[in-house]
């Protein structure tokens, strides 16, 4: 039998749509309990909290971090059924990056220049290349898990689907520990340990969906 035409039977499998998008969900729900036991046990929040909730830079942070999250899991839902389509998802994943363009446009304009790299470097850097794969590490486990249930046509990509997601719900709550705000401290590290936890996810997926 044909790749193709087996990819087409098992796009038929309704049960095992049914039971993959269950699974999902569930992983979903175990990974951010995990990540959050270990921000709230391990590494707390920021002492304001509550005051920095009414920024705007704050928020902007958050709404960044949750819909690049939301988008690689919608992402990683189409992408482990067989024949699937994942234009939609992988489309709604240019809002983050297009809001972090903008954020940082926005700052490039408003603060002056020298106080740019101070901005870039922030006070927390390390503990940002540190702790956002550290909290994506139960989120990517639990995803890799349940999409091993599913038949992804491409493993490396639905790994990197995983390990985005991964990496948007740590970021969501990195970003209540973290007090560096500044779009051009977030587009710097909060980037560079996403693209770790990507690759990272691309690997695993390579070695642990194949099917």
């Amino acid at each position: 039998m044909k790749t193709s035409d087996l990819i087409a039977l098992l796009s038929q499998d309704a049960p095992l749509s049914a039971r993959y998008g269950r699974n999902l969900r569930l992983a979903t729900l175990a990974g951010v309990a995990i990540a959050l036991a270990l921000l709230l046990f391990e590494i707390g929040t920021r002492a304001d909290l509550a005051e920095a909730m009414g920024t705007v830079r704050f928020l902007a942070k958050l709404v960044l971090a949750a819909s690049l999250g939301l988008a690689a899991l919608g992402l990683a839902f189409r992408i482990g059924r067989p024949g699937a389509k994942t234009r939609g998802w992988a489309l709604a994943l240019l809002f983050a990056p297009a809001l972090l363009a903008a954020g940082v446009a926005i700052e490039l304009m408003t603060v002056p220049a020298d106080e740019w790299m101070t901005k870039l470097v922030g006070r927390n850097w390390a503990y940002c290349l540190t702790f956002i794969p550290l909290l994506a590490l139960g989120p990517l486990a639990c995803l890799l898990a349940a999409m091993r249930g599913g038949a992804p046509g491409n493993p490396a990509l639905a790994g990197a689907a995983a390990g985005l997601a991964a990496s948007g719900i740590a970021a969501v709550l990195y970003a209540t520990h973290c007090t560096d705000d500044s779009p051009l401290f977030v587009a710097t590290w909060y980037t560079i340990a996403t693209l770790v936890m990507t690759a990272a996810g691309a690997l695993a997926g390579s070695r642990l969906l194949r099917w």
